[in-house]
């Protein structure tokens, strides 16, 4: 027996979206910007239909939404995008140290450009918004001279959920973009950009039960259209901000994981609260001295938490946690970001909210998903709380 509960890292292919993905593959298959012939113009209808229901997922108008590989490019394009465009003449950009490498990377190279970089402090884990970023400190930082703000809308390690809505408006103030990678919270709450202010977010298919390779970028148009600078040119596709042939199956199957989460996500957030919090209630069983990472949350009310309802991040007392996963090799979870588990040094985001180096490495990730049961979370606590016993008494 096998459990998955990475889910932050990636999801498994919904069997619906796998099944709108082979019929594209076995039958529409041609390029769609071959429109001078009919199966040509079928698959540009499909991707066109596509988007426009990608776009209503997040309210926004198909033409405000770039198609990319993926949440890193999205990333990309968005910042060096403003950025960079040749009419960019303010010289500031305002983001926070928590961050994932695909901002924070890029900023470093802006670094390198001319720009100065805020990475704003978040609040720490004793704190009942941790992970959280302080708006008065944002109010701050951004004024005339700021070309972007950057702030993820859902943490992808501790789940914090960011005050979007407000940080608009201060950005509002001085005329600045505000940029929210999306990409741990769509699929796993609702998406409204009208709702939240932001005027580019970005997102990622296998985040929500989709293809991976295939992602987006929100970027708004009205009430004022954002300039943003093609990274990538040669084709003139997406009205030449991006240029390359349509992914065509993956944009349909992109599409359709959200049509799922649409018909799933009131029923499917409850559901992954319920199997968060027993998995906590049940490792507190096994295991005294267990460390929250991130906000608390409202039992009563998971829509309401600062905190994604599927995400859970603990400090194990005397173990570190790639031990823990080693000695549990049926269970697969994390001990930090996907993107930066090759590296040797403790997680940033726990590091950012204060924990030591010492308890960042003894702390892991788990990702509810669609697919878990209430068997399975069962099970992993029972895994988990033999192990750490197994290995706290080789450390005493």
């Amino acid at each position: 027996m096998s459990i998955y509960l990475d889910n932050h890292a990636t999801t498994r292919i919904d069997p619906a979206v796998i099944d709108v993905m082979v019929r594209m593959m076995e039958t529409n298959y041609a390029n769609p910007g071959s429109t001078t012939h009919e199966a040509g113009r079928l698959v540009s209808g499909l991707v066109a239909d596509a988007t426009q229901s990608i776009a209503s997922h997040f309210h926004a108008d198909p033409d405000e939404i770039i198609v990319t590989s993926g949440a890193t490019e999205s990333n990309n394009l968005a910042l060096f995008g403003v950025a960079m465009h040749p009419k960019q003449t303010r010289r500031r950009i305002v983001s926070a140290v928590t961050e994932h490498r695909a901002i924070l990377d890029p900023l470093v190279q802006l670094e390198k450009h001319g720009f100065e970089v805020i990475r704003l402090p978040v609040f720490p884990n004793q704190h009942p918004f941790a992970g959280g970023i302080d708006l008065s400190l944002a109010a701050e930082s951004i004024n005339e001279d700021t070309a972007i703000v950057s702030i993820m809308l859902a943490n992808n390690e501790i789940g914090t959920i960011q005050p979007l809505a407000e940080l608009a408006k201060l950005c509002q103030r001085w005329g600045v973009p505000l940029h929210t990678d999306a990409t741990q919270a769509a699929g796993r709450m609702p998406m409204d950009v009208q709702a939240m202010g932001v005027d580019l977010l970005s997102f990622s298919s296998h985040k929500f039960y989709g293809p991976k390779g295939i992602g987006g970028l929100f970027v708004r148009q009205s009430p004022a259209a954002v300039r943003i600078q093609a990274q990538i040119v040669g084709g003139g596709q997406q009205f030449n901000l991006r240029s390359g042939t349509l992914n065509s199956v993956g944009i349909v199957g992109m599409a359709k994981a959200l049509e799922v989460v649409e018909s799933n996500l009131l029923a499917e957030m409850p559901q992954q609260a319920y199997l968060r919090n027993l998995l906590w209630e049940l490792l507190n069983e096994r295991i005294d001295g267990l460390i929250l990472n991130g906000p608390v949350w409202n039992a009563m009310a998971p829509r309401e938490s600062t905190r994604l309802v599927n995400n859970l991040n603990v400090c194990f007392p005397k173990v570190e946690g790639q031990s823990l996963m080693l000695e549990v090799p049926d269970l697969a979870v994390s001990s930090g970001s996907a993107c930066t588990s090759v590296e040797p040094h403790p997680s940033h985001v726990l590091r950012g909210i204060g924990l030591s180096e010492d308890q960042a490495r003894a702390s892991l990730r788990f990702g509810i998903g669609r697919f878990n049961t209430e068997a399975e979370i069962r099970k992993t606590a029972e895994w988990i709380g033999k192990a750490h016993a197994k290995l706290a008494a080789f450390a005493a």
